[in-house]
């Protein structure tokens, strides 16, 4: 992902304005632990999502990404898949990949006082902290959004007119990002009144060297750091940030 950066150019003039069928597979998307500081994949959400004619996604596991791949193979214009490095959740392949419906999330579980939406590698986390949130008598709805672009408009929007309290959480800087793209969705359908919105993601910041866990609990992103800011957005718990060691 960091490698992309320096091809900007040819994404935007080679590729996109041309609208070619170009399948870019981001390897090493978010934290990448000992590579150090240098190769966190953070920042590709923020690059691509605002050149026209590019399709974005990021995959729950690895039989998603399986999907995935077949997705892009036969897109018929520019598209980037970006998955994290490292083994996969060890979850069963399906025999034969399918190609997914473009721009479509999946909703893995329903609830009406918070929503959790949340992207690749963020998802299985989200998912079981909605599962301990409904421990702690708190109905959460957690979404795999899949697509950052194109968004699934209509499962937001309805979730938004169910869920007033929303957490979306990635992998990525906060600013720009996927969370970024959620909110100005709700503000072009004119949903953000009423609305309490968190983004849970990588703050303004560079992160340093250090295994992947580490990293991630010091940034939020993992099961606790999402438990805890539901609670904070609820209002059920102060926020506070573990300290890095």
């Amino acid at each position: 992902a960091t490698f992309l950066q320096r091809a900007y150019d040819q994404i935007l003039h080679d590729v996109c304005i041309q609208n070619l069928p170009v399948a870019f597979c981001i390897d090493r998307a978010g934290i990448v632990a000992e590579d150090g500081t240098t190769h966190h994949g953070i920042f590709d959400l923020a690059f691509l999502r605002h050149i026209p004619n590019m399709v974005i996604m990021a995959p729950k596991d690895e039989n998603e990404l399986q999907h995935m791949i077949k997705t892009a193979v036969e897109h018929p214009g520019p598209i980037a898949v970006r998955y994290p490095r490292g083994s996969g959740l060890g979850v069963p392949l399906d025999p034969n990949p399918v190609a997914l419906k473009i721009g479509k999330g999946e909703l893995l579980r329903n609830g009406d006082d918070l929503a959790i939406i949340a992207l690749g590698s963020r998802v299985a986390p989200a998912l079981e902290a909605g599962e301990r949130l409904s421990q702690e008598g708190i109905s959460a709805s957690v979404v795999n959004a899949r697509f950052v672009k194109p968004l699934d408009r209509d499962l937001i929007c309805s979730i938004a007119a169910r869920c007033k309290h929303i957490l979306t959480v990635e992998e990525h800087v906060v600013q720009a990002g996927f969370g970024s793209a959620v909110l100005e969705l709700l503000a072009a359908e004119g949903l953000l009144g009423g609305l309490k919105i968190h983004n849970v993601g990588i703050n303004d910041e560079f992160p340093d060297q250090g295994p992947q866990a580490l990293l991630r609990q010091h940034h939020g992103l993992d099961v606790e750091g999402i438990l805890r800011a539901a609670r904070t957005l609820l209002g059920t718990a102060p926020r506070q940030a573990p300290a890095l060691r």
